[in-house]
This record gives C-alpha cells, sequence and structure tokens, in this order.
C-alpha cells in the first residue's frame, strides 16, 4: 500500500492513503497507525433529498473480529449485531461530524468505518473519528473543515494526550473530545476509580505472636471525581492540540479534496407572511402552547392552532404554516429567555423543577427508587449477583474475554412522551444514555466480586431522562445498602445565546433542549465531577462560557444531592428479599481458630447462619456473603466473636506433665482432649482404661472433665494417656 500523507502526531504516527480503494465511494481513506488499519468511506446519495428538517445521516462502525486474529466466539462464527462498543463508537463519530453539513443538506448519505486491523495499544475511538474526518473533508461534498479527536488521561498524577491503552488502563481520568481548529464540538468525560493502600492504625498486633509482622493494610476506593478548576485547565491544553492536529489535516489533505459538484439543497426560506401574522394575531396561543410543557400536549396544542388559522387562511400551505409556527415559537422561546431571564414554565435560569424520591415500591425487586422532576420520571431498579453472574464480552484490543459486573440498562418506552409506538429493540439513544449512567455511578462502588445490574425504566421524559436516571442509579445503591464513597447526581444544562447575549439553563426540559444551542450533561458529587457529555449545536464554544456552566451545574448537583440526603435517611430495605455482603477484616494470626481443625468452625457458620465465607489468610480480609442481612451480620459477630476472644498464652507442654482436660470429640478409635490453652491432643483407645474398652462412648462423653499425661509427640500432634 501506498500512502501519500504521513503524520507525526502527539503520541503517534498516521499514514493516510487516498484513491487507492473503495473508489466509487464520494470519499474513502485508508489509514495506518501502529499496526491498526481503519478504512473510512462517505458515500451520498445524489439522487435523493428528504422533504424533513433533518440531516439523514447514517454513521456505522465495525470490526472485524480477523483484525486482531482472532474467530467470533459463540454458535455463529461470522460477526452478528453491533456490539456496545461499535454502538458507541458510532454515536460518538456522528455527534462529532453532523454539526459540519451545509444547512439545508438533504441527502441521504452513509458513513462506514471499518476496523481492517486493530494493534493491542490503539485507542480505536480517536482512529475511528480522525479516519471518518478525513474521509468526509477529501470528498465531493462542500464542507472543508477538518475535524479530529483528543484523548486526555491522568497517569499517575501528570496530564497524558493521546494515551496508549496501557497507559488509559492506568488513569484516572478518561477524557474524549472533538472539534476543528477553531471550536469544541464534543466532550465525553468519566473518571476512573482506583484503590489506594492505606495502613489500620487501630489495628493492633501482639508483637509476643509475630514480632516482625507489620500493621496491615487496607485496599481504600476512591472516585478521583475531578475538579471544575482542574477540568478547564485539561479542556485549555486538549484545546490548544485540537488546533495544532486540525490545522496539520487540512494542510496535508488539501491536494487530495475532489472537486464539489453543484447539489440540491432544501430551501429554509420561511414565508414572512405568515411569521407575521403568527406575531401579530396569535403570540398568546403559541405562548399557552409552550405553557404545555409535555411534548405531546405541546404538539397537540400546536397542531390545533394550525388547523384553525388553515380554516380562515384556506389557502396557505399547511406544511409552511408548520414550518412558520415551529421558527415563531422558536424565537419566543429564545427572546424570553434572553430578554426576560425566564423560562416558557415560568421558572428562572437557576430553578431546578420540584423533586420526588421513592425508594423500595417493588417489594421483591433488591431495590428500587422512583425518581421524578418536574415531568421526568425514572424507575430504577437493581438487582444483586455474584461474579458468575456477570456480562461477558470480548474486544478487539483484549486478550480473551471480559466481565462486566456493573451494569445500567436505560429504556425509552414511546408512552414516556405520549407516542403510541411499540417497545421493541434497545437503540442507539437508549445504549447511549445507559452508558453515560454506568460512568457516572461506576466509580463510586467497589463491589469487589459482587455483580450489581440497574434497568432505568423512563416511564415519563420532559428533559433529561439520563440525569434522573444517574439520580435514581444512586438512591437504588443505598436502597440495596451497598456502600458508595460519593453522593453523585446528574443535571442537564442548556445555553441559548444571540451574538453576545447568552443565557445557562439549569435542568432544562424538551423545548428548552430542542429550540436551546447546548445539551451538556454533569454528573458528580458535591465536590467534584465523575462524567459528563456535551453537545453543541452552534458550532462552538468558549472556554469561559464552558467555565461558568460548569459552575452553575454544581451549584444544581448540590441543590439535588440534598433532597436526595434527606430521601436516603427514609429508605426502608427490603430486608426479605436483599442478599447482603459484608466485608471486614480480623487478625490473621487467629484465621486458624476461625477456620478450625479440619474447617470444623467455619462449616459450622456457614450451616449456622446460610451464608458464604472467604477469607484472605495474608491480610485478615473477610468477606462474608447471605441471601439476607441477619445471617451475614450475626456470621460477621461469630466471628469476630471467636477473633475478639482473650489469648490464652500457649503452655510448653513436656513429656510426663499431667493436665485437667475436658472431652471434645469421641471418635472409634479413641477422644480429642482440649487442654488448657486449647490445644488438642489424642487419647487413644488403648490408652482410655486399664481394662479393655470396647466403645469409647461406653466410658467417656463429650464435655466431660479428665486428668491425662503427655506421652509423646509426633510432629506437631500430642499423643495422651489417662492420669
Amino acid at each position: 500500500m501506498k500512502y501519500d500523507v504521513n503524520l507525526e502526531l502527539e503520541n503517534r504516527v498516521e499514514d493516510y492513503s487516498f484513491g487507492d480503494v473503495a473508489k466509487q465511494a464520494n470519499g474513502a481513506v485508508w489509514l495506518k497507525s501502529g499496526d491498526s488499519v481503519i478504512l473510512a468511506t462517505i458515500v451520498i446519495n445524489e439522487t435523493e433529498i428528504v422533504k424533513e428538517d433533518f440531516l439523514p445521516l447514517t454513521v456505522q462502525y465495525i470490526e472485524k473480529t480477523y483484525a486482531a486474529g482472532k474467530i467470533p466466539g459463540g454458535f455463529f462464527k461470522r460477526e452478528t449485531k453491533p456490539s456496545d462498543f461499535e454502538t458507541l463508537t458510532s454515536r460518538i463519530v456522528d455527534r462529532s461530524l453532523r454539526p459540519l453539513f451545509p444547512k439545508g443538506f438533504g441527502h441521504p448519505t452513509q458513513i462506514t468505518i471499518m476496523v481492517f486491523s486493530a494493534g493491542s495499544d490503539a485507542d480505536l475511538q480517536v482512529l475511528a473519528l480522525n479516519a471518518a474526518s478525513a474521509a468526509l473533508y477529501i470528498s465531493d461534498i462542500d464542507i472543508n473543515t477538518s475535524v479530529c479527536a483528543v484523548r486526555a488521561a491522568k497517569v499517575d498524577g501528570e496530564l497524558v494526550l493521546n494515551p496508549t491503552l496501557s497507559q488509559l488502563k492506568n488513569s484516572t481520568l478518561d477524557l474524549y473530545l472533538s472539534g476543528t481548529k477553531d471550536d469544541l464540538l464534543m466532550i465525553e468525560m468519566r473518571s476512573l476509580s482506583s484503590n489506594e493502600e492505606q495502613i489500620q492504625d487501630n489495628f493492633v498486633i501482639d508483637p509476643m505472636i509475630d514480632p516482625v509482622m507489620s500493621l496491615p493494610s487496607i485496599s481504600v476506593h476512591t472516585s478521583n471525581a475531578l475538579a471544575e478548576d482542574e477540568l478547564i485547565n485539561i479542556f485549555e491544553k486538549t484545546q490548544e492540540l485540537l488546533f495544532a492536529t486540525n490545522t496539520q489535516y487540512e494542510n496535508a489533505f488539501a491536494p487530495y479534496k475532489k472537486e464539489t459538484p453543484k447539489l440540491d439543497y432544501k430551501a429554509h426560506s420561511l414565508n414572512e407572511e405568515m411569521a407575521t401574522y403568527l406575531r401579530d394575531k396569535h403570540l398568546g396561543d403559541i405562548a399557552d402552547a409552550m405553557n404545555q410543557m409535555a411534548k405531546s400536549e405541546r404538539s397537540t396544542a400546536l397542531r390545533q392552532l394550525r388547523k384553525k388559522i388553515i380554516l380562515v387562511k384556506d389557502e396557505w400551505d399547511e406544511l409552511e404554516l408548520k414550518d412558520a409556527i415551529e421558527k415563531v415559537k422558536k424565537e419566543q422561546v429564545r427572546s424570553q429567555i434572553l430578554n426576560e431571564r425566564v423560562r416558557a414554565d415560568g421558572r428562572s435560569l437557576t430553578e431546578i423543577r420540584p423533586i420526588t424520591i421513592d425508594t423500595n415500591i417493588l417489594p421483591k425487586a433488591h431495590s428500587s427508587c422512583l425518581f421524578t422532576r418536574g415531568q421526568t420520571q425514572a424507575l430504577v431498579v437493581l438487582t444483586m449477583g455474584n461474579s458468575k453472574d456477570a456480562q461477558m464480552f470480548e474486544s478487539l484490543t483484549d486478550d480473551g474475554t471480559q466481565n462486566e459486573n456493573f451494569m445500567v440498562h436505560y429504556n425509552f418506552p414511546g408512552f414516556s412522551v405520549g407516542e403510541a409506538s411499540p417497545i421493541l429493540g434497545t437503540k442507539r439513544r437508549e445504549l447511549g444514555h445507559g452508558n453515560l449512567a454506568k460512568r457516572a455511578l461506576e466509580p463510586i462502588v467497589d463491589l469487589d466480586g459482587q455483580t450489581v445490574r440497574m434497568v432505568s425504566e423512563i416511564l415519563e421524559s420532559n428533559g433529561s431522562s439520563s440525569m434522573a436516571t444517574v439520580c435514581g442509579g444512586y438512591m437504588a445503591l443505598k436502597a440495596a445498602d451497598i456502600d458508595t464513597n460519593e453522593i453523585v447526581a446528574g443535571i442537564a444544562m442548556g445555553m441559548v445565546s444571540d451574538g453576545d447575549k447568552y443565557a445557562i439553563l439549569s435542568d432544562i426540559m424538551g423545548l428548552e433542549d430542542h429550540d436551546g444551542d447546548m445539551d451538556f450533561k454533569v454528573t458528580g458529587s458535591k465536590d467534584g465531577i465523575t462524567a459528563m457529555q456535551m453537545d453543541i449545536k452552534l458550532g462552538g464554544i468558549s472556554l469561559d462560557i464552558l467555565k461558568e456552566a460548569l459552575y452553575q451545574a454544581k451549584e444544581g448537583r448540590s441543590h439535588i444531592i440534598d433532597i436526595m440526603i434527606d430521601a436516603e435517611s427514609k429508605i426502608e430495605f427490603n430486608d426479605g428479599v436483599l442478599p447482603s455482603t459484608d466485608f471486614f477484616h480480623i487478625d490473621p494470626s487467629v484465621i486458624g481458630e476461625v477456620i478450625g481443625q479440619a474447617g470444623k468452625v467455619i462449616r459450622e457458620i456457614i450451616e449456622k447462619f446460610e451464608v458464604a465465607i472467604d477469607i484472605d489468610k495474608k491480610d485478615g480480609k473477610v468477606k462474608v456473603t447471605g441471601k439476607n442481612k441477619t445471617g451475614v451480620s450475626g456470621a460477621r459477630e461469630h466471628i469476630e466473636g471467636i477473633a475478639n476472644a482473650p489469648k490464652i498464652e500457649k503452655i510448653k507442654y513436656q513429656v510426663g506433665d499431667k493436665y485437667e482436660g475436658t472431652v471434645k470429640k469421641i471418635v472409634d478409635f479413641g477422644a480429642f482432649i482440649g487442654l488448657p490453652d486449647g490445644t488438642d491432643g489424642l487419647l487413644h483407645i488403648s490408652k482410655i482404661s486399664d481394662k479393655r474398652v470396647e466403645k469409647v462412648s461406653d466410658v467417656l462423653s463429650e464435655g466431660e472433665k479428665i486428668t491425662v499425661e503427655i506421652l509423646e509427640f509426633k510432629g506437631n500432634k500430642i499423643s495422651l494417656g489417662r492420669a
């Protein structure tokens, strides 16, 4: 393969070939970076143009298992439906490139990205967008702006731009940005949790037992939520790299750009006669429709207004009138916000809609939360399982099968927005919203072998059901008595701008999302951000405005968190069905006593309390899991009772010494006798009496006190005789 362009970029090299493959596409690029090879193609239907006011763009990112020398697992040995990673990557590319298309572009357009070879350390999401952008830039579509992706990581506290996958696995930050050399277009960010070893200050070890044993450490989970100021500093550095990289791309790709043919564009001319009539005669009716906050109610009100006007103006085209009504409605929404600083529902710019929280309303579910904010309502249901319940998946860049033990599944049925539509398979939007909620909540939990599945059923939607899922998801975690190291909430922010005038909106509703310029979702605690997602509709945003939006989001989150804290104090657990897990530490020197001879003691605890027990003999970490909280707490109390029992000093036994002991267990060949310091010795049946003993139980009974003599030592075993 001959490469036309070789670019040395931050932390990688990219080689591009134009015109050698897929020559019948409107634009095609063969990209090689390290061991990774990607083909991106653009095809448009030049003979068709859609009438609706939307861009008919479809993006497909496709991975082939042969790219990593693998054969598909399972029964079918060819690739079937897209994986979650493929779908989410397709969404990222779509959201980054969609803003580039000219207004009025209505030709069906297909972007296809295929991974032919995957290096084990390659960031395929970054390469996918860069390849697709290059193919779009050199195509015969009238787009003269390059877009690229930058990923940022924090490794050992240091910022790394365009990290390898190995570096990303050791990072506390995963930040993916896309933009042109002038504008930031899209942000996907999440914090990555970590576990830090900390010494147990209050843990006491008797130096007489093991004088060289050091103080044990425990693993402390931290979410690594990022403060707003630090995030802005990182944005500044990544924006510099976006400018430098896109400048390189545009200079290098310009000679290969195809000639742009003349294409038909959809006419977006507004019928000014209709618009003027609406402004003069029906502003009140449009305002009343705006106050119908639910999408279905608002659409019905506007449709009724349109029918009413057509009865009077029967010569008018109804589709033109529909566009005019939509245009005047949008003007009114934006004007009221910018000039009066009041929103359509009467709220101030920073006001959060009323919130109610009901937990554990489903008796047989492990936990549940009905989170309602205004006209958005999410029912989040949580189910707990063990490691065997984890979701298995494969990726091109990992060896073998991976396990996902924290899952968030988001469902958006049509009835939630008043639509008469059947519930079908999971759509891209549902997958994306569930992934955002997962990124928000995953850093605050340390499952340690457990599996958690959350399902968010959206029952009503008018503004950011994904953020309702985050809030409801946190409450479901607490309603399941799962430990978290942060209280996390989510809020959707918006913006309306006109020239130098702008207004940042907290807790946007559907109308403001539709008619605004920004959709900006932020999740985190009162102190830091765990995840965020931003899409800019107007071509870019300044860092000053972004910083203002971040701090306004922080205030909104703090308000929501206060309400969640109050609701958390009122949680009543589903104790009858809620599995329970407890983690604690004991002195490693007493683990033998907890386990008992041949595991007798620990088996008795397991049977009595109906639990599973896992003990790390090295550091004394104990994990107890059971079907209910009562059994788990009982098992812990019993174990700690053994571990904390007063220590009896070991006796140095000598042959010939005589002691009073207790018959602990009778067996066919004798009896085990408990000596004064807890050590067991064996009194053989032949040593019980001067006379022949046929059956030990004829002479001794368990619990009986007898005097015995030390006869001999066989390794660690003590042989006894009757004194």
